[in-house]
């Protein structure tokens, strides 16, 4: 991806932002939208067909620029930015604003839900052998506030095809909610 998508879809984000907080009178607005349309027609000059999908990097490595958590130019993705560690633990640092507002000044459950199932499903892949969610059981803590966050996964036994794998969202006083996922291996065809 091109420093200026990476740039236009900063600026999106920021738009969202602005537009969901802004208290500008109806002349401003209808002005913004028209600037936002123009956009849009710039933009619409040349689209792929269909989703984004997966695609090969220069290097080689798959991206998937358009997924809804961690698409770099997805401008609804926070986005998240999965970490490795050697004992095969995730995690995530992210902060979350306007847009995924549920309850006032708190992130929306199933935004908080969306979240752990691509934490989680993150330490039951492996090279060449994808998981998918089989089941996921979301159990909210307390309240999660808008801002700051912190998600973390680990697996907690494999048995056969199927990976169970715990894990929770954060913030600074701890837990906000907890999750335990079943993701299984595909047979391949």
């Amino acid at each position: 991806m091109t420093d200026d998508f990476a740039s236009l879809t900063q600026s999106v984000r920021r738009l969202i932002d602005a537009t969901i907080r802004s208290e500008v009178g109806g002349n401003v607005a209808a002005e913004a939208r028209a600037h936002v349309d123009r956009a849009v027609d710039l933009l619409s000059a040349e689209l792929m067909p269909g989703s984004y999908g997966v695609r090969a990097t220069a290097d080689g490595r798959p991206t998937a620029l358009g997924n809804v958590l961690i698409g770099a130019r997805n401008a609804v993705a926070p986005p998240l930015v999965i970490h490795h560690e050697a004992d095969g633990s995730v995690h995530t640092e992210f902060e979350l604003g306007a847009a995924y507002e549920g309850p006032a000044g708190h992130v929306h459950g199933g935004v908080c839900a969306l979240i752990l199932d691509h934490v989680l499903a993150a330490p039951a892949h492996q090279p060449g052998k994808p998981a998918v969610t089989g089941t996921i059981t979301v159990r909210y803590v307390r309240p999660t506030r808008l801002g700051r966050l912190r998600a973390q996964a680990r697996v907690d036994r494999v048995e056969g095809a199927k990976t169970y794998v715990v894990g929770n969202i954060a913030d600074a006083e701890g837990a906000t909610v907890e999750a335990s996922g079943v993701f299984i291996r595909p047979k391949r065809r």
